[in-house]
């Protein structure tokens, strides 16, 4: 039944759409599909739907050999993004929905057993000089690697540091500052208060707070077109520029076994509540057609294994142990890659992963190379890459993807 309220929903904003046209400004491929500002200017709206198709082939290896592929296609992302001012160019705001079973899956409990369709729904305001108060759900201030969209990677996908220890999206309010310290060197601010659980949670907050603090220097003064988050130096920057960012956030009586991010803890009695902490560390860097991203993670519980009151280990509510523990552990990431001037790119990644023998997890290291072709910049772009896999040194999975970007 939600979904029918989805549909005409979209069915009514086309229609409004439409008998606005006269409005609509001028646009073009990649700028958003509708472009619309009010006779006023009291208000704009751009809509920019988008589609990510992939295909992949693993496969596994037994300590022999390799196995038979697993093969699969799938609509990686299918999204419905709204943007613009309300009532002055200082009151931003930003409205992006996800339609494809990646983008809706998460249903239980505290979502009120309903698909999660809203990525974003955040207000951005301008209220004083350099100064910007964001509320609503948005991406935390995290490590740059998830911060960059999805529209916008340089691989089919995000590397494996991003899977584990991202700290994604959230509710609450951010403060942002900009600050310039010389001619060209730029200091940002960005401080978050969270529920710390993630997005669309509607069950109230079950345990702390999240607190996230950024800080982001860019000491060759600003990326052109502000593309130090987009990968890939699509802009050819004719002068170096980079960015270093670090990031901590604390998530007080966390009940998940990633910060705002995994499972819940439970316990007979409720949550399992620990304090945790992860750390970014990353940069950014682009020069002529070559781009390098580094980004380093840590995070850290104080008591990472989920227990009763008593201390015993925790249990369900049938009396089955949960095994539950805060993956905790630290990981690597470095990508780079090179822009032909024929918008071809060959680019490569190298990440790792070392979790606390606490975790029962395997350490794991993964290679990835891959090509890609831009048509329109990111908007309309084919990509492939190869990935190869070592588990506690030991050789692991092979994947190949490919896919197509279309970006309205």
């Amino acid at each position: 039944m939600r979904l029918h309220y989805l549909i005409v929903f979209l069915a009514l904003f086309s229609f409004i759409l439409k008998g606005s046209a006269q409005d609509t400004t001028n646009t073009s491929f990649g700028k958003g599909l509708l472009n619309i500002v009010a006779k006023d200017s009291s208000w704009s709206v751009k809509f920019a739907p988008r589609i990510q198709f992939r295909a992949l082939s693993t496969w596994d290896h037994n300590g022999v050999q390799y196995t038979k592929p697993d093969q699969n296609f799938l609509i990686r992302r299918a999204r419905l993004k709204f943007d613009g001012f309300a009532y002055s160019p200082k009151l931003k705001y930003k409205i992006e929905l996800g339609l494809s079973n990646r983008d809706l899956s998460g249903e239980n409990q505290f979502t009120s057993n309903a698909p999660r369709y809203i990525l974003d729904a955040v207000l951005m305001w301008n209220f004083y000089e350099n100064f910007e108060l964001w509320a609503g759900q948005t991406k935390l201030p995290g490590n740059i690697e998830r911060v960059v969209s999805s529209a916008n990677m340089q691989l089919i996908d995000r590397s494996l540091l991003n899977r584990r220890f991202n700290i994604d999206r959230d509710l609450g309010i951010q403060l942002r500052h900009r600050t310039k310290l010389s001619e060209k060197i730029i200091l940002r601010e960005k401080f978050a208060l969270s529920q710390g659980e993630g997005r669309n949670i509607t069950s109230g907050n079950l345990g702390g707070h999240q607190y996230t603090g950024r800080l982001e220097l860019l000491p060759f003064g600003a990326f052109t077109g502000g593309s130090e988050y987009v990968q890939s130096d699509l802009k050819r920057e004719q002068t170096p520029k980079l960015m270093i960012g670090v990031t901590y956030d604390y998530n007080d009586n966390a009940v998940k076994t990633r910060s705002n991010q995994g499972s819940y803890m439970q316990t007979s009695t409720g949550f399992y509540e620990t304090d945790i902490s992860t750390v970014f560390v990353d940069a950014m860097f682009k020069y002529k057609g070559f781009s390098f991203m580094g980004e380093y993670s840590n995070r850290n519980a104080d008591d990472p294994v989920a227990t009763e009151t008593d201390g015993s280990p925790a249990l369900d509510k049938e009396g089955n142990p949960t095994n539950d523990v805060v993956l905790v552990g630290d990981a690597l990431n470095f990508q780079a890659g090179y822009l032909f001037k024929n918008n071809y790119e060959v680019a490569g990644r190298f990440t790792t992963l070392s979790f606390d023998s606490i975790t029962e997890k395997q350490n794991q290291n993964q290679y990835t190379f891959g090509v890609s072709k831009y048509i329109v910049g990111h908007k309309l772009k084919v990509q492939s890459d190869l990935s190869y896999n070592t588990i506690e040194n030991e050789k692991g999975p092979i994947t190949f993807r490919i896919g197509f970007d279309l970006h309205f």
